[in-house]
């Protein structure tokens, strides 16, 4: 079984807002410890799009709402760029509390809240899902069983479709790699540039 795969206990959960419910008191993990304000999901829940980034940052912790901080300012102008904006998809976290200091998930984590991401998935049943960096499409790709690269292959993956396994990925960079490679913006850009195609062609039914 894989760490994304394992079961939301008790009865299934029905609907969407019932798991954000039980996300916002979960106390699966240490993590819980950190959380100020619940990161709910966001965006246009009826969107067969799914985009998946890592983790609430500190801002988000603090406000309670997805990409508000300096990566959040990347973000938007990457979409405004594209043509694009979050409310025609649907936008999550695979690990739903802060990371403290902003340090790697750990199995432990990544087990506690794959189930809830687990189920989002199985609710809202995306066409393709939008896993942004490095842990996300990790994950995803292990969720799918499908043979991972090398870290340092992950690179290539990026802005570019993948099919993992009844999944069809396109996976991007997390906006924060623009914080830090401020001269890849152009690169960025276009690898964004293609969402636009993308919610057109998978944003509905």
């Amino acid at each position: 079984m894989s760490i994304l795969q394992g079961k939301v206990e008790e009865r299934d959960i029905m609907t969407l807002e019932e798991l954000i419910g039980r996300v916002a008191g979960c106390h699966a993990c240490d993590l819980s410890g950190t959380r100020v304000r619940f990161v709910p999901p966001e965006g246009d829940r009826r969107s067969r799009i799914m985009m998946i980034a890592q983790a609430p940052g500190e801002m988000e912790n603090l406000e309670g709402r997805m990409f508000c901080g300096p990566s959040g300012k990347i973000f938007d102008e990457l979409l405004e760029e594209a043509g694009v904006c979050r409310e025609q998809v649907y936008l999550t976290n695979l690990i739903k509390c802060m990371l403290p200091k902003a340090r790697r998930p750990s199995r432990r984590h990544l087990e506690a809240c794959g189930r809830w991401l687990e189920e989002e998935i199985r609710l809202l049943q995306p066409r393709i899902l939008i896993p942004l960096g490095f842990q996300a499409l990790k994950s995803l790709l292990i969720r799918q069983g499908v043979p991972r690269p090398p870290k340092k292959e992950y690179r290539h993956l990026f802005g570019r479709y993948l099919q993992a396994g009844d999944l069809l990925l396109y996976p991007l960079r997390h906006p924060t790699f623009l914080l830090f490679n401020p001269d890849k913006r152009e690169m960025m850009s276009r690898e964004y540039a293609e969402l636009k195609k993308i919610i057109a062609k998978y944003g509905e039914g």
